[in-house]
C-alpha cells in the first residue's frame, strides 16, 4: 500500500494536466501496476494525495456478552488453543461440558457459538490473550527481509556465464571447538574459469567483509559481475547488499540447506583451503597475518599452476548419472581461452605468468604453512620461529620429499601427549601383598583377589574397583609370560661338574 500511495503522488499531477489519449495511457499503466478497479483508480488520481489511513477498525461484536463469556470458558477448557483449532473442537467440547454440568447455555447462545468463525474467535479473545500473557508471534530476523529482496540462483541457473560471476563462502578455522573468536576464510570462485581467491577474516563482521571484498576485487584480473552467497547473516545484510548495488554487482543467494547450489565454491573449500591450511584452530591477528601471506602466494600458484577439471555435461539414465568433463586446465588457461576475455587482460596475464617461479611459490607456501602450525600448536607465551630454507635447499629436497610421506606441515596431525593417571592408585598400599598372592597362585582371578582383600580390609575396597584390579592382574600375567619365554637358558655345565 505504501508503494501504491507513492504512485498516486507521482502520477496524479501528470494525470490532471493530461488530456485525451495521454490521460488514458496513464490510467491504463496505473491500473496495470496496482490492480485497482478503473473507476477507483480515476478517483484516486483526481484526488491526488492519498487520505490518511485510520487506525484499527473498532470491533463489531454482534454475539453478545453471554457468548463471549462462554467462549472464554471453552477456550480455557481447551488449554488456550488458537481460533482455527478451537472452531472444530467447539461441538465436542460443548457436548462434553454440558454432559458433566460444567456449562449450561441457552439454545440461542449455543447456536451462536457453533456458528462463530475462527477469525471472530481470535478477535474476541485478542485482549484476553494479551492479559493472560500469551505468546506473541516471533518477529522475523532482520536478515529475513534482506533474503526476500535477494533473488535465488540454483546450480542449474548458471548456464554459461562470462568470467566475473563468483560464488562466495566462509570456511571456519575453529579446530575441534567452535567456542570463542577464531579466524575464517572468505573464498571466491569464478564459475566460468575456476579462478579462486581467498582472504582471512579476523571476525565475522559485515563491514570487514565488504572491505575484504574491495581488496579482492583489486587483485582479480577481471571485473566482478556477480556475487552469489549462502544465507549466512554475514552476507544477508544491508551493508553487503548496498555495496553490490553501488558497485553494479548482481547479488544472488542459494536455497537454504542446499549446498549443491554452491557446488563450485564448496569444492574449492576442500581442494584449496583445507588442503593448504588443514583443520587446526587459528585465532588472533598473528594467525590472520600469516594466513594472508599464505593466500597471497597460493592465489598465484593455484590459479597459474594447478589444473582442475570442469564439468561439461551431466546426463541421468535411470539411477545412474553420467558426467562429462572438459580437459584439465588452469584457471589462467581457461581465462586466456575464453573469447569474452578482453585483449588487455590477456596481455597482462601472459606477462604475469612469465614472471612467476612455481618452485619459489611452493617454497614460500611451505614456509607460511610451517609458521601457521607453530602458531596453532605452540604453548602459551612461547616464541618459536619456523626454519627458513633457501630456494636451493628447498629445490634439492624435492628429489627425496616423497620418502618422508606427507610434506605439508598443516596436513600433519598434532602429536598427542599420553594421558597419565589422574586419580590416586587405590591399591598402592597393598600392591606387594597382591603381587605375593599372585606369585603363589597365578591362576587366581581378579574377583578372587578382591574377595581376599575385602575379607582382610572390610569397607575399604568396594566392588567397583574390580576392573582396576583386573587390569593390574593382566599386566602381571604379561610380565610373567615374557619372563617364561625370554628367560636366560640354564648355565652350561663347567669342567668341574664334568
Amino acid at each position: 500500500m505504501a508503494t501504491r500511495d507513492e504512485l498516486i503522488v507521482a502520477l496524479s499531477e501528470r494525470y490532471r494536466q493530461s488530456r485525451g489519449d495521454a490521460k488514458g495511457r496513464i490510467l491504463d499503466e496505473f491500473v496495470a501496476l496496482t490492480g485497482f478497479h478503473r473507476k477507483h483508480a480515476m478517483r484516486l488520481l483526481r484526488r491526488g494525495s492519498p487520505r490518511a489511513r485510520s487506525g484499527r477498525r473498532p470491533g463489531r461484536w454482534r454475539y453478545g456478552e453471554a457468548v463471549r463469556e462462554a467462549l472464554v470458558i471453552l477456550w480455557e477448557a481447551s488449554d488456550r488453543v488458537c481460533g482455527k483449532r478451537l472452531k472444530p473442537l467447539l461441538p465436542i467440547l460443548l457436548e462434553a461440558m454440558e454432559r458433566r454440568d460444567h456449562l449450561r447455555l441457552t439454545k440461542t447462545v449455543r447456536s451462536q457459538l457453533l456458528r462463530i468463525s475462527p477469525a471472530t474467535i481470535d478477535r474476541a479473545l485478542h485482549d484476553i490473550r494479551e492479559a493472560a500473557g500469551g505468546r506473541h508471534r516471533r518477529r522475523a530476523a532482520p536478515s529475513a527481509a534482506i533474503r526476500r529482496s535477494v533473488p535465488i540462483r540454483t546450480f542449474a541457473d548458471w548456464h554459461d556465464p562470462p568470467p566475473g560471476f563468483f560464488e562466495a563462502d566462509l570456511v571456519a578455522h575453529s579446530g575441534p571447538s567452535a567456542r570463542g573468536s577464531f579466524v575464517q576464510t572468505l573464498v571466491l570462485t569464478d564459475i566460468a574459469t575456476g579462478w579462486t581467491e581467498c582472504a582471512p577474516l579476523l571476525v565475522r563482521e559485515q563491514t570487514l567483509l565488504v572491505e575484504v571484498l574491495r581488496e579482492l576485487s583489486k587483485l582479480i584480473p577481471f571485473a566482478v559481475c556477480g556475487f552469489d552467497s549462502d544465507n549466512d547473516s554475514v552476507f544477508m545484510n544491508d551493508t553487503v547488499r548496498d555495496y553490490c548495488q553501488a558497485a553494479g554487482i548482481a547479488f544472488t543467494r542459494c536455497r537454504p540447506y542446499r549446498k549443491n547450489d554452491q557446488a563450485w565454491v564448496e569444492q574449492k573449500n576442500g581442494a584449496v583451503v583445507r588442503r593448504l591450511v588443514g583443520y587446526r584452530r587459528f585465532e588472533g591477528t598473528e594467525a590472520a597475518a600469516v594466513l594472508a601471506q599464505l593466500y597471497g602466494t597460493a592465489r598465484l600458484f593455484v590459479n597459474f599452476f594447478q589444473p582442475s577439471f570442469k564439468l561439461a555435461a551431466k546426463v541421468r539414465e535411470g539411477a545412474r548419472v553420467k558426467k562429462r568433463y572438459h580437459p584439465p586446465a588452469t584457471p589462467c588457461q581457461r581465462l586466456l581461452a575464453d573469447p569474452r576475455t578482453p585483449v588487455a587482460i590477456r596481455r597482462r596475464l601472459k606477462a604475469l605468468r612469465m614472471d612467476l617461479d612455481p618452485v619459489q611459490l611452493l617454497s614460500q607456501m611451505r614456509t607460511a604453512q610451517q609458521r601457521l602450525v607453530d602458531i596453532a600448536d605452540r604453548p602459551i607465551d612461547c616464541n618459536s620461529a619456523a626454519a627458513v630454507q633457501s630456494l636451493e635447499q628447498f629445490l634439492s629436497s624435492l628429489r627425496t620429499a616423497w620418502q618422508e610421506g606427507e610434506v605439508r606441515p598443516t596436513a600433519r596431525t598434532k602429536s598427542k601427549v599420553k594421558r597419565l593417571r589422574r586419580r590416586p592408585d587405590p591399591f598402592a598400599s597393598v600392591t606387594e601383598q597382591l603381587r605375593a598372592w599372585f606369585a603363589a597362585q597365578p591362576k587366581q582371578t581378579g574377583r578372587e583377589l578382591l574377595a581376599r582383600l575385602q575379607a582382610e580390609h572390610p569397607d575399604v575396597y568396594p566392588p567397583a574397583q574390580l576392573r582396576t584390579l583386573q587390569r593390574r592382574l593382566k599386566g602381571w600375567r604379561a610380565e610373567t609370560a615374557e619372563q617364561m619365554v625370554f628367560a636366560p637358558t640354564l648355565a652350561e655345565p663347567t669342567e668341574s661338574s664334568i
